[in-house]
């Protein structure tokens, strides 16, 4: 692939590089564009040349003044409550759910999961129903405490108070690429941080209700044996696409691999050797050195793992591209079961989500956060292959899913699907199309069927509704989640999950469990 200064030319995409839409972007025209468009609007910087290129291909003309809303796309990276005033349902397209927060902040993620973890259980499902394994929390999260709940702070301080050995790690719940990010090694470090929530607490109550507050925190358990890459600690960025809302598509991806410049060492007190966040590595006086060892492809991760702990932990070949992509999809399908119910359903909404994830040497999974407008820079050969394919794919699949709805097309396939695997769709199954769009000869059978119903329970002078004159019954109409996982050469392979069918047969498909 021929790279261009910072960005890669995606085959076919024709991606202009971040200088040159640096450029362009500041020989603002002198007047609005007008007229029929499209038109599309970008605020911000994260991913705006390969969303500004993508667009332009299309013929789509860029605006700059927020106050229009004759857009078809909207691309910012803040969300504000100005920015889906004007939002015309089914006509645009706006990157960022408005209330996503409940799925890519540290708190929200986490009430999601307890609340979810709480009332699954007791839920009786009717047996046509997708029946989702769920995972405990402790399966995939380390132990995490509230720090703005009084109740769990606490019980927090109660359970490190007689301990050295175990190490916490303090998280703002609303920051990302680890700002604000520090560890409590001893108790001296936590004392100290007692206070500080302590003064916050106090100044918080002499603010004026309009007055910002301050980050709330989450603190967590450190975990203390990570599996190392050459002796560096490291995690891996996956992708959760919600490319529609209204119905629900869910897609994963994966991303790439982030490690330190530094060798592991728990004792160190150096950010950049615990957390793997590029704008964290950047500080390093190595980085400028070592820039392109700090990420990793999957098939480089693969490789690796194969090569150095197949044998010796008893792995499957693949491990890495096989199990640990099931298990990444299981996680995140559970996370957005926790939010479905939550978040804001319009057509036209859909967000991309960075999702990261830790491996122990026991080659356990964990998920440390979520983020909202994941970077989307290309500042190294890795981000050069994998950014541009992720987003160019991103805006395929939403346009694609986008004017099908519409239109009132039949959604899928997916035309545009290439690396991302779905992972839930709330669609009509997808061996049926909605009811205003099934064919002449599809209606006849279903009437000469209902016919037949009738007449059999006239015979039997029973008043009582059989399951194939009910569509919902019948499961005709009734969402069901499809899963795929991805190959070990990285290919998506969709499959139905799990369902019976008015026969009573069990249908397998290749859901992740």
């Amino acid at each position: 692939m021929h790279n261009v200064c910072m960005l890669a030319l995606v085959p076919g995409s024709g991606v202009c590089t971040a200088e040159r839409y640096l450029q362009r972007s500041k020989e603002r025209p002198a007047e609005e564009p007008r007229g029929a468009g499209p038109f599309f609007f970008i605020a911000g910087t994260n991913g705006a040349a390969i969303v500004s290129s993508y667009c332009e291909r299309r013929g789509w003309r860029r605006i700059y003044d927020k106050q229009r809303d004759d857009f078809k796309l909207k691309w910012c990276e803040t969300k504000s409550s100005a920015n889906y005033c004007n939002f015309r349902e089914g006509k645009q397209l706006m990157y960022q759910i408005p209330n996503d927060a409940v799925l890519t902040t540290k708190i929200g993620l986490l009430g999601s999961l307890r609340e979810y973890e709480g009332v699954s259980d007791k839920i009786k499902r009717p047996p046509y129903t997708q029946v989702v394994m769920t995972l405990k929390m402790e399966e995939f999260i380390p132990a995490t405490f509230r720090m703005d709940l009084r109740t769990e702070r606490e019980a927090f301080f109660a359970t490190v108070s007689n301990t050295e050995t175990q190490m916490w790690i303090c998280k703002p719940s609303g920051l990302n690429q680890g700002r604000g990010i520090f560890l409590l090694k001893s108790q001296e470090d936590i004392r100290a941080f007692r206070l500080k929530l302590q003064n916050m607490e106090d100044s918080q109550a002499g603010r004026r209700a309009l007055q910002r507050q301050p980050q709330p925190y989450i603190v967590q358990q450190y975990i203390q044996n990570p599996l190392l890459l050459k002796g560096k600690k490291f995690d891996v960025r996956s992708y959760l696409l919600i490319a529609c809302t209204s119905p629900f598509m869910v897609f994963f991806r994966h991303g790439y691999v982030r490690l330190t410049c530094n060798l592991y060492d728990s004792s160190s007190n150096d950010p950049s050797t615990h957390l793997t966040n590029q704008y964290v590595q950047k500080k390093n006086p190595l980085y400028s050195q070592l820039k392109e060892d700090t990420v990793w492809s999957m098939e480089s991760f693969n490789t690796y793992v194969n090569n150095k702990f197949r044998v010796a932990k008893g792995l499957p070949w693949d491990w890495v591209l096989g199990t640990f992509t099931k298990r990444m999809q299981q996680i995140l399908t559970q996370c957005f079961f926790a939010v479905k119910s939550k978040l804001d359903r319009r057509l036209g909404f859909f967000d991309l989500i960075g999702c990261d994830f830790m491996v122990d040497t026991d080659f356990k999974v964990w998920l440390l956060e979520m983020n909202c407008n994941p970077a989307l820079h290309t500042n190294c050969e890795v981000l050069k292959e994998v950014i541009p394919s992720t987003l160019v794919e991103t805006l395929d699949l939403t346009l694609e899913i986008f004017n099908k709805c519409r239109l009132r097309q039949r959604i899928l396939p997916l035309a545009n699907q290439r690396e991302f695997a779905l992972l839930y769709n709330e669609l009509y199954p997808p061996d049926l199309v909605p009811a205003s769009r099934r064919s002449n000869a599809f209606n006849a059978k279903r009437n000469i069927k209902n016919k037949n119903t009738k007449l059999r329970r006239s015979k039997s002078g029973s008043s009582k509704r059989t399951p194939l004159e009910s569509p919902e019954e019948a499961g005709e109409g009734r969402p069901r989640p499809t899963t795929s996982v991805l190959n070990k050469k990285g290919r998506t392979e969709i499959g139905a999950s799990r369902r019976t069918s008015h026969s009573g047969s069990k249908v397998k498909g290749d859901a992740a469990e």
